[in-house]
Order: structure tokens, then sequence, then C-alpha cells
């Protein structure tokens, strides 16, 4: 087929060029949004690949993706990730968790559990945020800085973390001496 002067290239391209070139820029746009809301080039290929399993064919469900962040600390992988009502969820969680009678075991449950589905609630947020960035905007563009504003993650959660880590490391530490003192004096 011959392109005419007046007929622009899409009327003449083969129909299979055309969606070649609509799922690349699709393509492109979802990286581009989800580099914005993870907003680490060094995890971008992980989180593309978990939240590749939670949408499965255009449907999102739940599949089991594990995370070792989201192992050992749940509540605070998920307020680093700005997922705050999942974060309050699992932290309640652990605490019963916790009072159950099976001990640590039970902890290890919750854990394991934890790090087995946590990501997906991140991957919830992602596109609750991605909804708000798209509803923004016509651009995609302006729809990429958007989420670049409301995704990311919060540096504040690394240095509370630790603080208190830090300070409960000591009380542990000043419960054993003290525990130390009262038993010698015992004897």
């Amino acid at each position: 087929m011959e392109n005419q002067p007046n007929t622009p290239a899409s009327e003449t391209a083969e129909p299979s060029e055309t969606a070649e070139h609509t799922t690349a820029v699709a393509s492109q746009y979802e990286d581009a949004m989800l580099d914005a809301f993870v907003q680490k080039p060094e995890k971008f290929a992980w989180y593309k690949r978990t939240f590749a399993k939670f949408n499965q064919n255009g449907v999102d469900s739940f599949a089991w993706s594990w995370s070792w962040w989201a192992f050992f600390v749940t509540f605070w992988f998920l307020l680093y990730r700005k997922s705050y009502l999942a974060a309050l969820g699992y932290f309640g969680a652990a605490v019963v968790f916790s009072l159950l009678p099976l001990g640590l075991i039970g902890s290890l449950i919750f854990m394991v559990l934890a790090g087995g589905t946590a990501p997906y609630f991140v991957y919830k947020t992602y596109k609750e945020l991605k909804l708000k960035a798209e509803a923004a905007s016509e651009d995609s563009d302006a729809r990429v800085a958007a989420m670049k504003q409301l995704g990311g993650y919060h540096t504040w959660v690394v240095v509370v973390a630790a603080i208190i880590n830090v300070l409960m490391l000591i009380g542990v530490v000043i419960g054993f001496v003290a525990l130390g003192v009262v038993l010698s004096q015992q004897q």
C-alpha cells in the first residue's frame, strides 16, 4: 500500500504495527508510573516482577510474593512504602499473634504470613495512588509527575525505626542488668 500525500501515516500503517506501537507506548507509560512510585532504580525490577504477579491479564488478585523486609519489619516496611492502613492492620495482627498461647511460634507464623502477603498491600497502595494521579490530568507526563509526588517512600521511617529499636535494646539491657542485681542481692 503506497502512502498518499494527504493520508496520515497511522492510516497507512499495518494494523499489527499500530497495535505493537500502542502496546509499547502503554508499557513505557506503566514503567514510568511504577518507576515514579518506587523511586529507587535498584528496586524497580523487583517491584515490576512482584506487581506483575498481582495483575494477570488485567485482573487484580492476590498472589504470594516474598519480601524479607516484610518478614522482618512488616510495620516499618509498610509505613516506609506509604501503606498506612495496611501497616496499622499488620501491627494489630502482630499484637494478636504475640498474645496467642503459641508464644514465639505465633510470632514466627505471623512473620511468615507477613513476608508473603505484605507486598500485595504495597501494590494496592500503588494502584490507589495511580488512580489519583490519573484523575488529576490527561497528560501522561503530568501523571508521572503526580505519581512521583504521591508515591515514593518515607526516609523518616528508617530513622524512627532505628531510634525505637535502639531504645528497646537499651531497655532490654537495663532489664537484664536490673534482674542480675536483684538476683545477686537475693543470694
